[in-house]
């Protein structure tokens, strides 16, 4: 990169906080191996995956200020929407439980988000510009907003998923329950008799707390990410429905990315069914949660590395 190129980002703020964010998670990256390395969380790491995702958002309010519309119209704006969604899920998921894991685990998505954004895509792409004629509406936040927020969360419980194939494969893995509660089971005391009579007030049922081991919590973190994900999925997928209906006069017209879409919420249907119905065990159900991510990249990225379609409005080759 030459002086010239150095001076255009340097004077296009937008593009300045992107390559910033990109430092911190850069940064980031390597200490959570370390971190992960030492057995224990860094607050570090939490602090620079915080001031990336801070960034993230001052691009994003930004270019909403500098284009007059929501920051979601080309593959740029997109991938750094879905940085953003990835490194607030990440964060949340911290919250509930920090562990190195989780770092070492979500990082990496939004790092290749980020960086893919800046130094992959052609400089006109990474401008903005106006809205096509078929995002110019009211469903353009509802749909596309939801739609990336759902692949933020998907990916994110995907990779979690990835580190249980990954974590402990000496150890058995035995999924409880649902794996949404807390770790806790009822457990009833057997009534005392006293002369052969049973007592009229048993004592109450209590409520027992189980340990739960590394991959095991791994293991509940990702099904509740991917819960959270799919339900998002779904309500990205019938307001998008609607959206085509207004704007093309058809619910459903099979065009590739609806269908790569369709497939990826029948794959994590896949998944939860095998959770919920608690027939496999072990970490099949971590497989198809892993394929999952396969599939979510080839429904974002491929339809707009093709070009092909109603949604390829981001190709970078054209």
């Amino acid at each position: 990169m030459g002086f010239s190129g150095l001076e255009a980002i340097v004077s296009e703020p937008v593009l300045l906080l992107g390559l910033m964010a990109f430092g911190f998670l850069l940064i980031a990256l390597p200490w959570s191996f370390w971190a992960l390395s030492n057995g224990r969380s860094s607050s570090g790491v939490r602090s620079l995956i915080a001031l990336s995702n801070l960034l993230l958002t001052a691009q994003l309010v930004l270019r909403w200020w500098q284009s007059g519309h929501f920051p979601i119209s080309n593959l740029y704006e997109s991938l750094c929407f879905l940085a953003w969604a990835c490194t607030l899920t990440q964060l949340m998921v911290e919250r509930n439980w920090s562990s190195p894991l989780v770092a070492a685990a979500a990082t990496p998505m939004g790092l290749g988000c980020i960086a893919f954004a800046s130094f992959a895509l052609p400089d006109q792409l990474q401008q903005a510009s106006p809205l096509v004629p078929a995002l110019r509406s009211s469903w353009l936040v509802m749909h596309v907003s939801v739609i990336m927020v759902s692949y933020a969360a998907l990916m994110v419980g995907s990779l979690l998923s990835v580190a249980v194939l990954l974590t402990d494969r000496g150890e058995e893995l035995e999924l409880r329950s649902s794996s949404i509660g807390t770790g806790a089971y009822r457990r009833p005391k057997v009534p005392s008799f006293e002369g052969g009579v049973a007592v009229r007030n048993p004592p109450e049922v209590q409520l027992s707390s189980i340990h739960f081991s590394r991959t095991e919590q791994l293991d509940s973190l990702s099904y509740r990410t991917i819960t959270v994900g799919f339900l998002l999925l779904t309500v990205g997928i019938i307001s998008g429905a609607v959206w085509a209906n207004e704007a093309w006069g058809s619910w459903w017209s099979w065009d590739p990315k609806e269908t790569w879409a369709l497939i990826c919420w029948l794959v994590y249907a896949a998944y939860l069914h095998t959770r919920l119905s608690r027939g496999w065990q072990g970490r099949r159900p971590a497989l198809v949660a892993a394929s999952g991510l396969v599939v979510i990249v080839v429904c974002y990225i491929g339809v707009n590395l093709l070009g092909i379609g109603l949604h390829s409005y981001g190709w970078f080759f054209e």
